[in-house]
């Protein structure tokens, strides 16, 4: 009796690995080349001296920050594809969808960066704004830096526990609520005479897209 043979299915991990190598060498490139502006990167969630010592706006678009942002795209696409992977809801080596996933991230980001500024201008708050977007840059680089490593992990294990990005996301809105607080802290005086602004500004571009982002997603797999 011949046995019936079934194909054996090999997912592709090899553009993963590449992605993987890639932006830890962009970390270690970076490090090495801003040695000790990272060390103080890394003491973030520690302690605000960071960001009182780098909140000048030029900071936004030095290589430093420039190379962490891809860090920062890269590492968040590919929490999003493990979180939904977990969850049952993709394959974990589906390169398109990755790039789909990162493409959308980037896209999003620069989108809302020129709104904001767009509505800057028209509020006369454009100095403000651009040190306030400083500070968010740095946080959530930060938390892309930080769950780098635990992706990389994750990737290659079988298995996981839904509770475990669940706990990821729970303390990266933790981080993300700190960052917020040591930016009101930091520029008081200036949101205090432009309250009304400020407020506005929090409702229409930093509580409303993500809003409607979770809205949109939520609708799509109900």
């Amino acid at each position: 009796m011949i046995e019936q043979l079934h194909p054996r299915i090999l997912e592709n991990k090899d553009w993963a690995t590449l992605l993987f190598v890639l932006t830890f060498a962009v970390v270690a490139m970076t490090k090495s080349a801003y040695e000790t502006r990272f060390s103080e990167f890394s003491k973030l969630i520690f302690s605000d001296k960071y960001a009182k010592i780098y909140r000048d706006n030029s900071h936004m678009k030095n290589s430093f920050t420039v190379g962490l942002f891809f860090v920062q795209i890269v590492s968040f696409a590919f929490f999003i594809l493990l979180t939904l992977n977990i969850f049952g809801h993709a394959s974990k080596t589906d390169w398109v969808l990755f790039i789909q996933i990162a493409t959308f991230l980037l896209y999003f980001i620069l989108g809302k960066y020129l709104i904001e500024k767009i509505v800057a201008t028209s509020f006369n708050i454009d100095e403000f704004v651009e040190l306030f977007n400083l500070q968010k840059v740095t946080y959530r680089t930060y938390i892309g830096v930080l769950i780098l490593p635990i992706n990389a992990v994750l990737f290659y294990y079988n298995n996981i526990p839904q509770i475990i990005p669940l706990a990821i996301i729970g303390i990266s809105l933790c981080i993300s609520v700190y960052s917020y607080f040591i930016s009101i802290k930091t520029y008081q005086n200036v949101i205090i005479g432009k309250l009304f602004y400020f407020i506005l500004y929090l409702c229409a571009l930093e509580i409303a897209p993500y809003y409607f982002l979770y809205y949109w997603v939520t609708k799509g797999s109900a």
